[in-house]
């Protein structure tokens, strides 16, 4: 189980209430489990939510149901939860709940519901409830939206995982030197994100010498670091079930001075980024913020992917701190006090190599502040 005051799930209830009755449907049927997490602190593996205006409806299996009864009158447990359990399919059960509702307009989450599903549960409730059936209505990013701002809980939360975080990433480039293998590398980090107190790693610990560094999300593999190698390393954990994200590029050895060149236009990208972030600037402004420094540089080209993030319950996610598409980023998405996401640019050059820097950054009711604590200076280990 995640830890959210129930106080803090309350919040979050009413918020999505207020944006189904604003778009006049009687339901929210929630199956994304990153949503189930955010709404009642449910951490296994399967589970779907209907919330109403008057309660929340948990559907799940025995595996979970002795769990969700114990934390239920705990200081996080989730207020107004009426436990289902599965006995059977899920869709089964979901189907038999929603035609006892009596609802008219249900929301369903149109990105992760698939066709086939969303005919079966339609035809079942026509069946069922004859010339009485809700109308399942395609809801977009309703809770991912609300995701977007974090509450005093999950802001809490990410600083003491980014101060972790920045405990281990000290360690970690201690343990960095020549003879060393990638793999080698990355095993020693994700041991060590389990003795700073993580659950686990957030994502496939990235480790990439020399040539490897050119590849942003290269595997670890069997190479050998050697004397004047540039490593990127690239590590997240998380905890109590929130996400936070580190790199840092280091030089085994002495450094050359075309690492040193192209490390400290990167870093001065990620600099600037930094100092354009504030309440109120549009989330290009910070990704042009960092592009034109490196273009400045010559290094245009060699930044391919955004220049950030989010982060919470999911490792990526909105906002994205990225170039405006023209296609489809029609308007300015400004970022706002509460949201949280990484500050990374880099540079990746085929045949050489690549540098990454990046940062975990709160957007604050004045400013920004950056929740990781890890030098940016070029170290030769």
């Amino acid at each position: 189980m995640s830890h959210a005051p129930a106080d803090a799930l309350r919040q979050r209830h009413q918020g999505i209430r207020a944006e189904l009755a604003a778009r006049q449907l009687d339901a929210l049927v929630v199956t994304s489990l990153p949503n189930v997490l955010y709404l009642t602190n449910f951490t296994g593996s399967t589970a779907v939510v209907v919330l109403t205006a008057a309660g929340l409806h948990f559907l799940t299996d025995f595996r979970y149901v002795t769990v969700m009864n114990e934390v239920r009158d705990t200081p996080y447990g989730c207020p107004d939860l009426e436990l289902v359990t599965v006995d059977g399919s899920y869709d089964g059960a979901l189907a038999k709940l929603l035609g006892s509702l009596k609802l008219g307009r249900v929301g369903f989450e149109g990105a992760h519901v698939t066709v086939s599903r969303h005919a079966w549960l339609a035809d079942v409730l026509a069946r069922e409830r004859a010339g009485a059936a809700p109308s399942l209505i395609a809801t977009e990013g309703l809770v991912e939206r609300a995701r977007l701002y974090k509450d005093e809980y999950e802001v809490r939360t990410l600083r003491e995982a980014a101060r972790r975080l920045s405990v281990v990433a000290e360690a970690v480039l201690g343990d960095v030197r020549a003879g060393r293998t990638e793999r080698e590398m990355a095993l020693a980090i994700d041991w060590r994100i389990r003795q700073g107190g993580f659950e686990r790693s957030a994502f496939e610990t990235i480790v990439a010498s020399g040539p490897n560094g050119a590849r942003p999300h290269a595997r670890p593999g069997e190479r050998m670091f050697s004397e004047g190698d540039v490593v990127v390393l690239d590590f997240g954990g998380v905890y109590d079930s929130y996400c936070v994200d580190l790199t840092r590029t280091v030089s085994v050895g002495r450094a050359s001075g075309r690492a040193r060149e192209v490390y400290d236009a990167v870093r001065e990208a990620h600099d600037s980024a930094i100092r354009a972030v504030a309440p109120g600037r549009s989330r290009f402004d910070i990704d042009a913020a960092a592009r034109r420094v490196l273009g400045e540089r010559g290094l245009a080209e060699a930044f391919g992917h955004g220049t950030g993030h989010g982060l919470g319950i999911e490792i990526h996610e909105d906002p994205r701190i990225a170039r405006r598409r023209p296609d489809a980023d029609t308007r300015d998405e400004n970022v706002a006090p509460g949201m949280v996401f990484t500050i990374e640019p880099g540079a990746y050059l085929p045949d050489w190599g690549g540098v990454r820097i990046e940062d975990d950054v709160l957007v604050t009711q004045s400013g920004v502040e950056v929740l990781t604590d890890v030098t940016t200076e070029l170290l030769e280990v």
